[in-house]
């Protein structure tokens, strides 16, 4: 799958117009000056030439070099833990919310509880990140004065207080909370007709505990693979969201490698979300067949 992507990424920019020969050339450049860039960042060779090379390139940890002629890897290595940080702690964020609020939920069946939690998560996962985005630059950025509407980086490329990643989290945590909160929801109801949780139930147990210590544990595999689904959500809306909020994350290199048509670097950044994204499915599919496994 990560083969085919980097494949399509590389045959999408191609068909992009311009290169990244004319989109990085200096103002004024004649048509010899653009012939040897393009030469030289290797355009006149075929796209499937280039993707080779590339690709078999890849295993040694060479992302290759920019248009602009810093190696990949180098260009990548502040951003990507600034951005890991980003989307670990709305990760994080979103799991805790995501299981509280649905617990909170599914303790009150069919009641106002559970009916305000199911509308307002679907309107949270309606809503995009751009979108939570100017509404939290608008109330606790220009109208209230709380959080800095912009981040500003400190000596080691980092945030320099984090302050400035409170809006960034919450805009990327809100949607896939929505999201995740009606899993829950829906995965807990499911357990709900499981025999061992109606004679947990018939027992006298508490509401809470029949649901912590009976329901949720079946209810794991459902919550892990969704939780995993929403990394490749928090990746893409971190492009969106560190634009936004000028973060110095890899989606705002990622945006300044489109603009230059700059493929190596758009493969690169692919590269790493899809090496991020692959952990977690698998750590999801290791929850699920262990949970599976231990019920059978």
């Amino acid at each position: 799958m990560l083969l085919v992507l980097l494949a399509v990424v590389f045959a999408a920019i191609e068909l992009l117009p311009g290169d990244a020969a004319s989109a990085t050339s200096e103002r004024g450049e004649g048509a010899a000056g653009l012939a040897a860039r393009r030469h030289l960042l290797g355009l006149d060779r075929p796209v499937w030439e280039r993707f080779r090379d590339w690709i078999t390139a890849l295993p040694t940890g060479d992302l290759g070099t920019s248009a602009r002629g810093q190696h990949v890897t180098d260009l990548l290595a502040a951003p990507l833990p600034n951005t890991l940080l980003l989307g670990g702690t709305a990760f994080v964020l979103t799991v805790l919310g995501a299981l509280a609020l649905g617990i909170w939920a599914a303790a009150r069946p069919r009641g106002a509880v559970d009916r305000i939690v199911d509308l307002t998560s679907t309107a949270a996962f309606a809503l995009p990140e751009f979108v939570v985005s100017i509404g939290l630059l608008l109330v606790l950025s220009l109208w209230t004065g709380w959080l800095p509407a912009a981040t500003v980086t400190g000596a080691d490329g980092a945030p320099a207080t984090w302050t400035m990643l409170v809006m960034p989290v919450l805009a990327l945590a809100v949607p896939q909370t929505g999201w995740n909160t009606r899993i829950v929801r829906a995965a807990l109801a499911d357990q709900a007709a499981a025999p061992h949780v109606e004679a947990a139930r018939l027992d006298g147990l508490s509401t809470s505990r029949v649901l912590l210590r009976h329901a949720l544990p079946g209810a794991w595999p459902a919550i892990a693979t969704g939780v995993a689904t929403s990394t490749g959500m928090l990746l893409g809306g971190a492009v969106v969201v560190e634009t936004l909020f000028n973060y110095p994350g890899i989606g705002t290199v990622l945006a300044g490698a489109v603009a230059d048509r700059d493929t190596p670097v758009i493969a690169g950044v692919v590269a790493c979300a899809a090496a991020v994204i692959t952990v977690v499915l698998l750590l999801a599919d290791l929850v699920r067949a262990r949970t599976l496994g231990a019920r059978s």
